[in-house]
């Protein structure tokens, strides 16, 4: 999932411009266990938005704002309010902002920051542990992935500034590549430690990334 951070209120309202009017957006998904735009958020928004002099003409929560043709209908949906407001406020990750913004033709302001790819362990406790690179390693690291877990990105073994276990950098952590080890032990597979591997192939986590069958060339219509 996706982990956000709602921007300040100070921020939204200058991104809005003198805007009087929006309408919002939220995400009932990510959004929605980060705590940053769902329905409860909305409402809170809502609140601080009229008091500073800004009217919400609706809202909507679409299961995932990701999903760009739910998007479309919900603003069909909505056209209404969605046509009485001046901009259009958007409570979710960046992939979801823009889904809306590519949607749309008025003004569409980033309620939150994405932050990263987390796992979610208990409510409101998220922790990285894939950076989407393009080329997983976990097969060769027994499922634990160094590139993100561990802050130096080192790919051949630790640095050797791990003080008990802890990491160098932030000592809060354990060090990754001490759970690497201790797992590789633990199924016989010391031996496969020894392999130096090169460098990643950095061209596979070239953005913006595509799959599927879309057009060699297309234009802001989608039209080739």
């Amino acid at each position: 999932m996706i982990i956000t951070k709602q921007k300040a209120v100070d921020d939204i309202i200058r991104a809005l411009k003198g805007a009087k009017s929006t309408f919002i957006f939220g995400c009932g998904d990510c959004a929605t266990l980060c705590r940053t735009g769902g329905t409860k958020e909305i409402g809170e928004m809502t609140e601080i938005l009229n008091q500073n002099g800004i009217s919400v003409t609706g809202s909507s929560v679409p299961k995932a704002t990701c999903h760009e043709l739910d998007v479309q209908r919900l603003l069909r949906a909505h056209k209404e309010q969605v046509a009485r407001a001046e901009s259009v406020l958007v409570l979710a990750c960046g992939a979801g902002i823009q889904a809306v913004g590519d949607s749309i033709t008025k003004p569409v302001v980033s309620g939150c920051d994405s932050l990263f790819i987390g796992n979610s362990r208990r409510q409101m406790q998220f922790s990285e542990k894939c950076s989407v690179c393009g080329e997983c390693v976990l097969n060769e690291n027994a499922g634990l992935c160094p590139e993100t877990r561990c802050p130096k990105g080192m790919q051949n073994g630790p640095c050797g500034g791990a003080v008990r276990g802890r990491c160098e950098v932030d000592s809060s952590l354990p060090c990754v590549w001490i759970e690497i080890y201790e797992r590789m032990r633990a199924f016989g597979r010391l031996d496969e430690m020894r392999r130096v591997r090169g460098p990643k192939n950095r061209k596979v986590a070239a953005r913006p990334h595509r799959m599927g069958n879309w057009p060699s060339v297309r234009g802001d219509d989608g039209n080739v």
